[in-house]
C-alpha cells in the first residue's frame, strides 16, 4: 500500500516502537525523519528503511529540547517542503527503577519524569502544530501506555504523564480539528522486540502471554498498523481518540 505516498513524518523517539513505526510509514511511501538522542540505533533503523528501498534520514532529537525538536521541524520544511504527520513516541521510565509509590517516590525523579514525557510532549505539540497547519492539516499520534487508564501499584510519575497527554491529545483534536489537524493517542499494551527479549526471562514471557485475553504479546507491527492508519488519509475522521492496542487486557468504553 502506498497510503502515505509524499508525507513527510517526522517519529520521535528510534526504539523498538519508534522503529516500528518509521519502517511502516517509510514502507507505505512516506519520507520519514525519525529523531532519538541514540544516534547508533537511529542509525540503524534508518539503514535498514533505505536498503528495503525507503526513504528515511537520522536525526539527533531530544524530545524534551524546543532547539532539539525546532531543529527537526525546520528541517521537514525546508528538505522536504513540509509536515504531514509527527509520532511524538519517546518516554521516561526513571520511575519504574524504584518500584516506589506516591510516598515513596523522590520529587527530583516525579520532576524528570513529568519533564520528559509531559513538557516533552507539549513542547513537540506547540512546535508541530504551526508547520501542520501550514501544510494544510495532519497528524499528530502520541504512544501512551495502559499505566494511564489502569490502576498501578508503583510508577506513579509515569502514569500521571501519560495521562497528561491524553488531556493534550483531546485539546488539540478539538481546538485544532477545523483546521484538519487529527490527533490521537496509541494506549500499547505489552509490547515485544529485540531489546524486551533479550532482558526478562522466556519464563516471564510465557506467563506474561497466557494472560492477555488474545494469547500472545504485542508486536512493534501491531502497533504500527494503527500508527499509518491514524496517518493516512483513510484515518482522516479518526481523532480526539484513545486507542489500546493491548490483546484487550483493558477492554475499556
Amino acid at each position: 500500500m502506498n497510503r502515505l505516498q509524499n508525507k513527510v513524518i517526522i517519529v520521535a523517539g528510534a526504539g523498538g516502537i519508534g522503529g516500528g513505526c518509521a519502517r511502516r510509514y517509510a514502507s507505505e511511501g512516506a519520507t520519514v525523519l525519525l529523531g532519538d538522542v541514540d544516534v547508533t540505533g537511529t542509525a540503524a533503523v534508518v539503514e535498514s528503511i533505505v536498503a528495503e528501498g525507503g526513504k528515511a534520514i537520522g536525526v539527533t532529537l531530544d524530545g524534551s529540547d524546543m532547539a532539539s525538536i525546532a531543529g527537526v521541524i525546520e528541517r521537514a520544511v525546508s528538505e522536504f517542503g513540509g509536515l504531514d504527520g509527527f509520532h511524538a513516541n519517546f518516554a521516561s521510565f526513571l520511575d519504574g527503577e524504584n518500584g516506589m509509590d506516591i510516598l515513596g517516590t523522590p520529587l527530583e525523579v516525579f520532576d524528570e519524569v513529568m519533564r520528559v514525557n509531559a513538557r516533552g510532549f507539549m513542547l513537540c505539540t506547540r512546535l508541530a502544530l504551526p508547520a501542520l497547519i501550514a501544510r494544510g492539516g495532519g497528524s499528530i499520534i502520541y504512544t501512551s501506555s495502559g499505566a494511564a487508564h489502569i490502576p498501578l501499584r508503583d510508577r506513579v510519575a509515569y502514569a500521571m504523564s501519560k495521562a497528561a497527554g491524553h488531556a493534550l491529545m483531546r485539546h488539540v483534536a478539538l481546538r485544532y480539528g477545523a483546521q484538519r489537524v487529527r490527533a490521537n493517542v496509541i494506549a500499547p499494551g505489552v509490547i515485544t522486540h529485540a531489546r524486551f527479549q533479550a532482558v526478562l526471562d522466556p519464563a516471564v514471557i510465557e506467563r506474561m502471554e497466557r494472560a492477555v485475553p488474545i494469547g500472545r504479546l504485542g508486536t512493534t507491527q501491531d502497533i504500527a498498523a494503527l500508527g499509518a492508519l491514524l496517518m493516512s488519509d483513510e484515518g482522516s475522521y479518526i481523532t480526539g481518540q484513545v486507542l489500546s492496542v493491548d490483546g484487550g487486557n483493558s477492554m475499556r468504553p
